[in-house]
């Protein structure tokens, strides 16, 4: 097999893991861009994407350490960080080979560059394909969802201070309030002081 090397990069305003959305789309107003690398920086790539309200994004997780073997268990935030489920039953970060997909939404594509909103993806992670998303096969409502089915997320209330607010634009701010939202917090560790 060809060994696979990214075509962008993805820039988002979290330039950590800790807060970045565990799932795409629950940030809805969190926008990042796609940058290409110049052999795919050039506007034949894209002709056509602008008919698209979303794509899916093949990206790297670039901020995992290696793990010492293959990890056939992990532990879903969604079900408090303590119950082991198999890697393949789940959307864990930690993968064999490290891949991730989302599906983003379109907000405009300028200069080989393509800006999307509800990324769950930080600063400088590798994007190895962008793919249209087509909703007569991508979209499948009444799919059973598993453990996500039985386990609800529960959304913090946040509450940022108005000299605090006033730090951020309108669309920032929305961003920041989905994010903190999500309680970002390992789902393990009950602190309530953390």
């Amino acid at each position: 097999m060809k060994e696979i090397k990214p075509i962008a990069f993805f820039r988002s305003p979290l330039t950590s893991k800790f807060g970045i959305p565990r799932q795409s789309g629950l940030a809805g107003s969190l926008v990042g861009r796609i940058v290409f690398e110049p052999p795919y920086r050039r506007e034949e790539a894209l002709r056509g994407l602008e008919d698209f309200d979303y794509l899916w994004l093949v990206w790297g997780f670039s901020a995992n350490r290696p793990s010492d073997g293959v990890q056939l268990t992990v532990r879903p935030p969604r079900l408090g960080g303590n119950v082991r489920l198999g890697v393949f039953a789940t959307r864990s970060p930690f993968r064999p080979n490290g891949l991730g997909l989302s599906s983003v939404r379109i907000r405009r594509i300028v200069d080989g560059e393509i800006e999307v909103a509800g990324a769950d993806l930080m600063d400088g992670t590798p994007v190895y394909d962008v793919k249209p998303y087509i909703p007569y096969v991508d979209s499948h409502p009444e799919a059973k969802g598993g453990f996500t089915d039985k386990k609800a997320w529960r959304l913090l209330s946040v509450t940022v201070p108005d000299e605090m607010a006033r730090l951020f634009g309108a669309e920032e701010l929305a961003a920041l309030k989905e994010v903190l939202a999500q309680d970002p917090r390992p789902q393990y560790q009950h602190d309530a002081g953390r």
